[in-house]
């Protein structure tokens, strides 16, 4: 049976390896921090005792990327456990994924697939949930994904999906602004349409990040500071859903700790307009 996540506002960032030393010799000013749970699942990932240690010092929010929430065969029952070892030991604010799959039968993509906006895919998305949820005792974030192509069977819009979703699952969403941006420049959509018809009371956490530019697409990169036009949306986004756990992420080309905290404290000044 799952338990909803406790109602957190604050702002953070992304504990990456290029930033341990600061996080544990010095007083970082961040409400929490957010890792990716797969490098801390795995023998020869990330060492523990530095999340623990972390863990000490701030709120530790866990973030997948590989459950495959959108697989057809249902979900790894050994990937569930290891996950639910690092969610007694680590207790966390949030435990996320992402709406998507990576995995069918013995082929990984390791990366993050679309699911199609059909009923079928909410019935196997729906099952998912509930055996994730099941199985770690708790609510899961969803995150929506950026995306580069659309299928042409789609018979729902991508927030009617997970409108949906949410309702029938009970689980939570993790709000991502950028994939926002980025997905309704590839495709078209209005973003403001977006934000109006996902159900804001179950938004827990909003993630913001950079995107490069691709051929003809908008690509979700992490790997620069987040643009005007995110941060515009963002700010539409608080005025909405107020208070809301809100972290900036980077994940290539990492810069110095301090040039991530001079953008926090953008999201926290746009935080206090409201």
């Amino acid at each position: 049976m799952s338990t909803s996540t406790t109602h957190f506002s604050g702002y953070g960032l992304g504990l990456r390896k290029e930033h341990y030393g600061d996080f544990l010799e010095t007083s970082v000013p961040v409400d929490f921090v957010e890792v990716i749970s797969e490098n801390f699942m795995v023998a020869g990932g990330q060492p523990r005792h530095i999340l623990r240690q972390v863990r000490e010092r701030h709120p530790v929010a866990l973030h997948g990327v590989s459950m495959s929430i959108g697989t057809a065969e249902g979900l790894d029952v050994d990937y569930l456990r290891r996950l639910k070892a690092l969610v007694d030991e680590i207790e966390p604010l949030f435990v996320s994924d992402h709406l998507s799959w990576s995995r069918s039968a013995g082929f990984n993509a390791h990366d993050l697939l679309p699911v199609p906006y059909t009923d079928e895919a909410l019935d196997v998305v729906c099952a998912n949930i509930h055996q994730a949820q099941e199985a770690l005792g708790r609510t899961l974030l969803l995150e929506n994904p950026s995306s580069y192509l659309a299928f042409a069977g789609a018979s729902m819009s991508e927030w009617e999906f997970i409108a949906a979703m949410a309702r029938r699952t009970g689980c939570e969403l993790l709000l991502d602004v950028n994939n926002v941006f980025v997905s309704a420049s590839n495709h078209g959509f209005d973003a403001q349409a977006f934000l109006d018809a996902i159900p804001a009371e179950r938004v827990r956490q909003v993630h913001l990040a950079g995107h490069s530019q691709g051929r003809g697409v908008l690509i979700d990169s992490h790997d620069s500071p987040v643009c005007s036009g995110v941060w515009a949306l963002y700010a539409q986004v608080i005025a909405k859903l107020g208070p809301v756990a809100t972290m900036i992420e980077r994940d290539d080309d990492i810069p110095p700790l301090g040039e991530l905290l001079q953008e926090l404290s953008m999201a926290r000044a746009l935080g206090a307009q409201r």
